[in-house]
């Protein structure tokens, strides 16, 4: 398979210090290096120089393509990370959210190197699990506490550390001691509740800074005089004005919306609300008057207020200005009630202009905007600012709890995020279970070949004259998008040398972090045919827990069938495995495959439990142990081997089939339009006597592209082999 060679090891692919040759290397050809890597404990990566990317499918093989490439030989699904569910993680727009209620898509802050400093950056949650494992509690010099598994790591000083580790033996690795100092901005405010005090402090800073209120008496025509009462307040934020028109509206005020003033070459364009009520204006003058003794959920509406509507964050500098003495000092008394170190800055203008500075760089401005809760979220972002604080953020404990907890993980495109206000490291993709029985055994799990110069083989092989574009198949044997594929990032190449050469081709994966490329995928489809398939494995959220603690729920499977169809592409969906008197119920497979479709799959295949040995042992010992009153039926049901016997695949089919035509789902295979199955006959997707189809859309659709073969003949269903499917459970 490998040809030797030699090749510059890529700095930016393995952090300084985190990978380590091992000794005793194995030596084989086209062997480059092997190297353990911190984010990925008890693995070995094997780099190689591949000799060919296309691997060709034999002719009697049933599979609906000719031609495969795997970039990775084994597969990594271990997550060893986690963080407890209220720990904070840093939005996009500055507020902060617990880690158990992020979704895929979410866009968050992570971190990039820019020359000498990393530098935070907007990145986007590519995948969000849970699991229970031991809890240890990290805390720091500044008060920020963390609780996280002993396995999740932390950027230090002196680079990334586990929580726990050891100085030698099979434990040792960096971990978290006393002599370190972790990297970020440390502990903030919590976000406060919108209450009555609140609104009202909010309204106050908000009107004081820049609305226009008043009553004003002017001459009438036949009268002595007429009261005009006039509220109004005009920004070029909305979120500023809409979250004013909501407190107003709960205090029983009614405003009317305008549009104020058009955009300018200048200036932005900016809305407005109004009323001009006797009754209305009487009501926000007092809901705007000083208090006698302003407690904190007022001071913290207040200074949100007086941000939103005379505060400025730039050059590193977080002020707000005004003319009013009063309100000046009232800023600043609010920030010293919360320990702010607040310094009047005098403008010597003649209005009298003079601004209140918070001092204390992003540590205290973040801070402040976690405190108070602004509407207007341009002013919060931390997008290009150095990792540099002044918090103290040493360590100070590490401690067992003694106890687990429930956890959560994500991934994200920059692999790592800002937890509790410090850099944490993330998983690069969702986990399965060590009991997975994959073909290899243990090995297929731990020893993970990359192919380094795939891209560059491929693009040769595809540049040949003899290479007739006929459908390539990804993912069939191993995931692309699995957890090494966050490190590599072979698949964007990979991609690209496909389209170029207009060679259609599809991909299959269980891997969220096949989010990443879909623009790139959705750019290439309108090149060559481009398939696309995902896996759905157990419906029941109570179920998922108990047999898939560390896996992605299914949602957050079909939330990547979304992205991928809203992005203008096809996307099968296989539901597997069905497990015969827990996911087989009516209810249970009516509502999985309404919301398959919902996500707007174009196709779906539903496949019962399959059990190989070494996964049988295991799924044995936990049904005995979750539901002992099943275990009959298994033993009769898969007495004669791993499949079930055909009674049960004919009573699934006809269970399943009129939910399929229901939900618009009984397309044929191979790309037609959903509900056009022949009549008399079964719909697509349903588990027959054999193999059930690919789901529509998962292939290409049939080529037209100049010099382009179909498929070859006999090639349309799905293969024996259960490692054609890598999005199921290796239960099957």
């Amino acid at each position: 398979m490998c040809s030797h060679g030699r090749v510059r090891w890529d700095g930016q692919r393995v952090d300084a210090g985190d990978a380590a040759l091992l000794p005793g290397m194995p030596s084989a050809r086209g062997l480059l290096r092997s190297v353990q890597v911190p984010e990925f404990p008890g693995v070995t990566l094997h780099e190689v120089l591949s000799r060919s990317a296309l691997n060709e499918v034999p002719d009697g093989s049933r599979m609906p393509f000719a031609w495969t490439i795997n970039p990775y030989r084994g597969c990594l699904h271990q997550c060893v990370y986690c963080l407890a569910g209220d720990t904070l993680v840093l939005m996009a727009d500055g507020t902060q959210r617990p880690i158990a209620d992020l979704q895929v898509g979410d866009r968050i802050i992570g971190t990039e190197r820019r020359g000498t400093y990393r530098h935070y950056t907007e990145t986007e949650v590519l995948a969000h699990w849970s699991t229970v494992k031991p809890a240890h509690r990290v805390s720091l010099a500044d008060g920020t506490e963390i609780v996280a598994s002993g396995d999740h790591r932390f950027l230090s000083g002196r680079g990334w550390k586990y929580v726990t580790g050891t100085t030698s033996g099979h434990r040792r690795r960096p971990h978290l001691t006393t002599n370190d100092e972790l990297l970020g901005f440390g502990c903030s405010g919590p976000t406060p509740v919108a209450c009555a005090d609140y609104r009202r402090g909010y309204l106050a800073g908000m009107v004081r800074g820049d609305g226009h209120l008043g009553v004003y008496r002017y001459q009438r025509a036949g009268r002595r005089h007429g009261t005009q009462h006039r509220f109004r307040l005009a920004l070029a934020d909305v979120e500023g004005l809409d979250r004013t028109q909501a407190y107003l509206a709960e205090e029983g005020v009614r405003t009317d919306r305008f549009a104020f003033s058009a955009a300018t070459a200048e200036r932005r364009a900016m809305s407005a609300i109004r009323t001009s009520a006797a009754a209305s204006v009487a009501r926000i003058a007092d809901l705007v008057a000083w208090p006698d003794s302003p407690g904190g959920a007022w001071q913290r509406g207040f200074l949100a207020g007086l941000f939103d509507a005379e505060g400025s964050r730039s050059s590193g500098a977080l002020r707000i200005a005004n003319t009013d003495p009063e309100i000046l000092t009232r800023t600043r008394s609010a920030l010293e009630t919360f320990g702010f170190d607040a310094v009047l800055e005098e403008r010597g203008r003649p209005n009298g202009l003079a601004t209140v500075r918070v001092r204390g760089g992003l540590r205290e401005h973040l801070r402040f905007l976690h405190l108070v809760d602004p509407a207007i979220r341009r002013k919060c972002s931390v997008e290009g600012i150095a990792v540099k604080s002044d918090a103290d953020l040493r360590v100070v404990e590490v401690r067992d709890l003694g106890h687990d907890v429930p956890m959560f993980d994500i991934t994200t495109g920059t692999g790592d995020f800002v937890a509790n206000g410090v850099v944490s490291h993330n998983c690069y993709a969702r986990s399965t279970h060590e009991w997975l029985d994959l073909d290899s055994g243990r090995d297929f799990d731990t020893q993970i070949v990359v192919k380094t110069n795939l891209v560059e083989v491929l693009r040769r092989e595809l540049a040949k004259p003899s290479w007739r574009r006929e459908h390539v198949a990804l993912g069939t044997n191993t995931d692309p998008y699995q957890r090494a594929e966050g490190r590599y990032r072979l698949m964007p190449g990979v991609i690209r040398a496909l389209a170029d050469s207009g060679t259609p081709f599809s991909v299959l994966t269980k891997g969220t972090l096949a989010r990443r490329d879909v623009p790139l995928l959705a750019s290439a489809a309108r090149d060559v045919p481009v398939g696309f398939g995902v896996s759905v494995a157990i419906w029941d959220e109570d179920l998922h827990a108990s047999l898939e603690p560390g896996v992605p729920s299914p949602r957050a499977r079909l939330d990547l069938v979304r992205a991928v169809t809203d992005a203008g592409l096809p996307c099968g969906v296989f539901l597997a495995p069905v497990l015969p008197g827990l996911t087989d119920r009516l209810a249970d497979l009516d509502a999985a495959l309404e919301a398959v479709a919902a996500a707007g799959a174009t196709g779906v295949t539903v496949v019962p439990l399959h059990l190989r040995p070494g996964a049988r042992e295991w799924f044995t010992a936990w049904l005995a142990r979750e539901h002992p009153a099943l275990v009959p039926r298994y033993r009769r049901l898969y007495g004669g081997g791993a499949s079930v016997p055909p009674e049960y695949r004919a009573w699934l089919a006809e269970r399943v089939a009129p939910l399929l035509r229901r939900h618009g789902l009984d397309g044929r295979s191979g790309g037609e339009a959903r509900g056009t199955g022949a009549a008399g006959e079964a719909p697509s997707g349903v588990p027959g006597e054999e193999e059930a189809s690919f789901p529509a859309g998962s292939l290409p659709a049939e080529v037209s592209t100049p010099g382009a073969v179909p498929a070859r003949r006999g090639r349309g269903r799905a293969p024996a082999r259960d490692d054609a499917v890598p999005g199921q459970l290796a239960l099957m």
